[in-house]
């Protein structure tokens, strides 16, 4: 017998988050190399491939297309050496019609991931008392965690209640639009959302890109607002390292790197969240170049999983579609909060000048921080704003 080999989903794959087996690049029987691509996977984030884990031949496939999957799982095994393929195709010679039977129906039965397994168990659940949402009623996470909360497990349920309206169409949703609706539930589900309103006067920021912009774009680089953002971040986040956690049962988890995802539509598709790793070490500059190139490849397809992994705080930049403000954005799990900038325009505000009130038109946003109540309070919620805003406000030519 040939030596079996599993063909795993990576531990570090998706964070906690599942992803789908989208489409296999090779099929049972055939031959296969050292670290040949074999599998398509899809995240809510990036598409991925799985390599083989050794040489040898593709001796069953353990999970069918377009099914979730979660890190840890077997997804096939590869029969591995040279005689592999020879000494497969005897064994299933000599098995006969009785083992291809046999396989077929046990690739009918329900494929259920470690980690889904290990959630039943904890509640003690059967997995025929649950609705499933996937494919072909297939139970995920999602649906196992809102038969928990009590909660109406999912919207193909209710479609088969409720037909379309005449004229209307039914538009399938995407894997990564279904992942997106999970993670947001379950972010609702898990942390109480609050969220605090500050307005930011970007007139320094202006002066300082006018005086700037031009330079950089003779190196190719656009120096955005988004990056005069992210900076300013990085001070409030130094200031009140409260922030830049995660809420675990025993205590808050305090991260040493600033790691800022920053939120990136994709049109219909649904919006990924590239991140820029240690922006603490970097300067306007560079950070302006790290972000121009994780855009143009997020809105190319491109981005690697390192290049969406590992985010330690979120900032949404929703203004740049024209939205004044939004309450509440939802906190992107596991993190424990999220920073919301509005559009910038013009406002009156008055300002005080030698101890008289005149007015004054000034460019203006509306910058919020939804925040994880578990985790954070009011003061270091106000206190994260306030230096954002004086970083913004104070920012030296």
């Amino acid at each position: 017998m040939p030596e079996l080999i599993d063909i795993v989903v990576p531990e570090e794959q998706q964070e906690g988050t599942e992803s789908t087996l989208m489409q296999w690049l090779k099929q049972a029987g055939d031959t296969v190399a050292l670290h040949e691509p074999l599998i398509e996977l899809e995240t809510d984030k990036v598409v991925v491939e799985i390599a083989s884990p050794a040489s040898g031949v593709l001796h069953e496939l353990l999970v069918k297309e377009q099914s979730q999957v979660e890190p840890g799982a077997v997804l096939g095994r590869i029969a591995a050496g040279a005689m592999a393929a020879v000494k497969t195709a005897d064994t299933e010679k000599a098995a006969g019609p009785a083992a291809t039977t046999q396989s077929a129906v046990a690739a009918d039965q329900p494929k259920l991931s470690p980690g889904l397994k290990k959630l039943l168990k904890k509640h003690d659940l059967d997995v025929s008392g649950i609705s499933g949402t996937g494919r072909g009623g297939r139970v995920t996470r999602a649906d196992v965690e809102n038969h928990i909360a009590g909660g109406i497990t999912t919207l193909a349920k209710d479609q088969d209640v409720l037909a379309p309206l005449a004229g209307a169409t039914i538009v399938p949703h995407t894997p990564m639009r279904r992942r997106i609706a999970a993670h947001m539930v379950k972010s609702v589900q898990t942390a109480p959302h609050v969220t605090c309103v500050f307005e930011a006067d970007m007139s320094a920021v202006i002066a300082h890109r006018a005086k700037n912009r031009a330079g950089l774009e003779d190196q190719g680089i656009k120096l955005t607002y988004t990056a005069y953002f992210i900076k300013a971040a990085v001070t409030a986040l130094r200031a009140v390292p409260e922030v830049n956690s995660r809420f675990h049962d025993q205590g808050l988890e305090l991260f040493s790197d600033i790691n800022i995802g920053i939120g990136t539509a994709l049109g219909d598709e649904g919006l990924i969240v590239p991140v820029i790793h240690r922006a603490q070490q970097m300067t306007l500059d560079a950070i302006a170049g790290k972000l121009q190139t994780l855009t143009e490849k997020a809105r190319k397809g491109e981005l690697g999983q390192d290049e969406v992994s590992g985010g330690t705080f979120t900032i949404s930049n929703h203004g740049v579609s024209g939205s004044l403000m939004a309450s509440p954005i939802i906190i992107n799990q596991p993190q424990s909060a999220i920073l919301g900038i509005g559009k910038l325009e013009k406002r009156v505000v008055v300002i005080e000048t030698g101890g008289q009130d005149q007015m004054e038109i000034r460019p203006l946003c509306y910058v919020t921080l939804t925040i994880d109540h578990r985790a954070l309070d009011a003061h270091q919620t106000n206190e994260f704003l306030s230096v954002f805003v004086s970083a913004l406000e104070g920012w030296p030519d």
